[in-house]
């Protein structure tokens, strides 16, 4: 299998390509590699094959949002909202700094769509949207997400807002991360399909997903990815072969190019070996020294030299370059599908340099199914 880096990494066996580029990733962060929380379970026995820092607590950037969408379901499965009530964007959503959607206070769109922007393009106005319009008001909402926590086990969570912009007192483990994940793909598999879109389009602008994996990885399926300056590169990864689901976490990782080719490497390991360890989600022991204090690796994330390396990460046409050889070049444009505003609904004019978009692809009028 080749990747988009055949250009300069042709007549690599296979096996050495995978050393090299691994030795490439560990090299190019060495204060990261040493620290890098990470963990890949197993869906169905939530049994762990592979864990590293799993209790050290984290930023969870975006990856708050699948406790959004989790506390989300939980109201929908209850009847108390459905996914064609209305969200309605308020003053206070509109004002979320980027990423966002731009929508002015008062235009509508449905919870469907919503959702579909939420776990796409990661817009963290939509996240302070759904919250009002699910728990009724911001804190109500965010009182839910604890409460999911607490009722889960994610003995080492705590959520102070929906979207995952920094703020004291909102942090997380890669092993909690897990334990939600898991959660989310057995309490809501009818769910699945929100996490794999490869993008979405609001009619007027196409936005591809974060996650590099989806399209471009045998079996992969979801679910979401994070970036703050505190917290690194994070991702939560899950891919699905012979009716076997696996899940990793990657906490912390150097560029959105880095945490993904991890990502790959434990799904990959995951989906190919079979670990006779007994522990799981559950038994797995609290480890780790400092676990009371939360990350902070703004220093090595946001830094001028950080910034440099991360610029020369991408190939001449501006494309993230991945290493790992378990993720293959897509080979056409991602398929987006409808998540925009009612009739009616208009979009504010969105500067330039907040822009995320993929070539154009022709979209049928009716929404289709994911």
């Amino acid at each position: 299998m080749q990747t988009k880096q055949t250009s300069f990494l042709s007549g690599l066996s296979r096996g050495r390509f995978l050393a090299v580029a691994l030795g490439l990733v560990m090299a190019m962060s060495p204060s990261l590699s040493a620290a890098n929380p990470r963990i890949v379970v197993e869906v169905n026995s939530g049994r762990v094959i592979e864990h590293e820092d799993a209790f050290r607590k984290w930023y969870p950037a975006s990856l708050t949002k699948l406790m959004t969408a989790y506390t989300t379901f939980r109201a929908v499965k209850s009847g108390r909202i459905s996914l064609e009530s209305i969200v309605t964007m308020s003053k206070k959503a509109a004002d979320q700094p980027a990423s966002k959607m731009y929508f002015k206070p008062g235009a509508q769109l449905t919870l469907d769509s919503a959702l579909k922007l939420l776990l796409v393009k990661s817009a963290n106005d939509i996240a302070v949207a759904v919250a009002e319009t699910v728990g009724g008001s911001l804190d109500n909402f965010v009182g839910q997400m604890n409460s999911n926590a607490a009722r889960l086990g994610m003995s080492s969570s705590h959520f102070v807002n929906p979207n995952g912009l920094p703020g004291a007192g909102q942090y997380t483990t890669a092993r909690d991360l897990a334990v939600l994940a898991v959660a989310i793909r057995r309490e809501f598999p009818e769910y699945a399909g929100y996490f794999s879109l490869e993008g979405v389009t609001t009619g007027k602008r196409t936005y591809p997903n974060y996650n590099l994996l989806i399209g471009r990885f045998d079996g992969a399926d979801g679910m979401k990815t994070g970036f703050i300056c505190a917290s690194g590169f994070n991702q939560v990864s899950s891919a699905t072969r012979n009716g076997r689901t696996v899940i990793s976490v990657v906490l912390g990782a150097d560029s959105l190019g880095a945490r993904a080719d991890l990502s790959a490497d434990l799904l990959q390991k995951a989906l190919t070996t079979r670990s006779g360890a007994s522990v799981t989600l559950e038994t797995l022991a609290p480890y780790g020294e400092g676990r009371d204090q939360v990350a902070d690796i703004s220093s090595d994330i946001c830094s001028q030299t950080a910034r440099k390396e991360r610029s020369e990460g991408r190939d001449e046409e501006g494309r993230m370059k991945l290493f790992s050889p378990y993720i293959r070049e897509m080979d056409r444009p991602p398929r987006a599908v409808f998540a925009g505003l009612l009739p009616g609904g208009e979009v504010s004019a969105q500067p330039a340099s907040a822009s995320n978009t993929i070539a154009n692809v022709p979209i049928p009028i009716p929404r289709p199914n994911f």
